[in-house]
């Protein structure tokens, strides 16, 4: 029975590690789109300092346990890749997003984890310090599965998918089964947990899409024909707009699958890899036409 459950242990813990490497991958033909241009444009470094965040929180309480081996070695990976993607997006960022992205990397990585470490070295011993940075992982991956609830509310809302790829809600479900189930058989319900509230999400998601997969948006129409004329918006600036928009909507959604790839470590990037796929498409500007345009 023992040797049953290392087995099943170790087969989920393998399958993981497997799906969450290939997703840590997905974001390259994003980075090849960059390199191509020249720039970031409106892409934020975020969801990546959020992510090598959490992979070295993982880390850190992997090395005070004795039985998650499999845990290290992808939020290993996970650290370096993810440092690839911020030092690549660090060169080839206008310098505002330059500097936003390095105050981040200051703020959560030398003085968020810093403190963390230095903190419960010196104030904690034995068990007690692996069970307080389990219960920071739990609480700080807990937060962050929160972040899709408002991406779930703009489908329902405008009853279109659009920002919400399939892949990305599959991925979720199955990384957070494999997951959960690797933290329920090694009886560490720090990594467990967090994962039912993947799999909820992921669920969720997955009905959303069928619900309204084929529906028509809901296209919002309530200025004026005046006001629409009177402050006209070209075709290029619409399409600024509609990219600005996208932009926002999909890293919300990146932040929370990042943060899902260091636990479960799966999501993040499959998103970004819908990303690649979603372009705004600008209108023709045809006399009359109503436009409705939100900050």
């Amino acid at each position: 029975m023992i040797g049953t459950l290392a087995h099943l242990t170790l087969a989920f813990g393998l399958l993981g590690n497997i799906v969450s490497f290939m997703v840590f991958l997905a974001p390259i033909p994003t980075f090849y789109k960059v390199y191509k241009k020249k720039s970031t444009e409106g892409f934020q470094s975020a969801p990546y300092v959020v992510g090598l965040f959490s992979a070295m929180l993982w880390i850190y309480y992997a090395l005070l346990k004795t039985n998650v081996l499999l845990l290290i070695t992808i939020n290993s990976v996970g650290c370096v890749i993810e440092t690839f993607y911020i030092c690549f997006f660090v060169f080839y960022a206008p310098k505002k997003a330059r500097m936003e992205s390095l105050k981040l990397i200051v703020l959560l990585i030398v003085v968020g984890f810093g403190l963390i470490v230095v903190l419960t070295q010196l104030f904690a011993r034995g068990v007690t310090r692996g069970v307080i940075v389990g219960w920071i992982c739990l609480v700080f991956s807990l937060c962050v599965f929160v972040a899709p609830l408002g991406v779930l509310r703009q489908v329902i809302k405008t009853k279109s998918v659009e920002y919400m790829p399939i892949l990305l809600s599959v991925a979720l479900t199955l990384s957070a089964v494999m997951w959960f189930f690797y933290g329920l058989l090694l009886g560490d319900f720090n990594i467990a947990i967090p994962n039912v509230l993947g799999f909820t999400f992921g669920i969720i998601q997955m009905i959303l899409y069928y619900m309204y997969k084929n529906k028509k948006p809901i296209v919002n129409e309530k200025m004026s024909e005046f006001e629409a004329q009177k402050y006209p918006v070209s075709e290029t600036q619409e399409k600024k707009i509609q990219e600005t928009m996208d932009h926002k909507t999909l890293d919300v959604v990146k932040l929370s699958a990042l943060i899902s790839s260091d636990i479960l470590p799966v999501v993040t990037k499959l998103k970004e890899n819908g990303h690649d796929h979603v372009e705004a498409q600008g209108r023709p500007n045809v006399q009359n036409h109503i436009i409705k345009v939100t900050a």
